[in-house]
């Protein structure tokens, strides 16, 4: 399963990138395999793992700001592994032909 979240700190001002960065690193932190782009930080794995880093990185944020908000979008696909980068890598050769 692939999951693409954002979590982001309310009630801290604008100046946001502080807090994400503790989201990150939980992320960064589990092995899982992972990106983060402007918007999003995607990771893969099974259910139970990946939610458990998602709660745990929204749980950094939590600590430090007074409320939190989680968008999340799941890509649940059982036997498929590596998708974070073969869905990346059959757009690119399709835009490559």
């Amino acid at each position: 399963m692939i999951v693409a979240f954002s979590v982001t700190p309310l009630g801290v001002g604008e100046d946001v990138g502080e807090y994400v960065a503790d989201a990150v690193r939980v992320v960064r932190e589990s092995g899982l395999p992972n990106r983060t782009d402007a918007m999003f930080t995607s990771v893969e794995g099974e259910w139970d793992e990946v939610m458990d880093v998602v709660k745990r990185a929204v749980a950094a944020v939590e600590a430090r700001a007074p409320r939190v908000s989680l968008v999340l979008k799941a890509d649940i696909r059982p036997g498929v592994t590596d998708g974070l980068t073969s869905k990346v890598e059959t757009v690119e050769r399709h835009l490559g032909a």
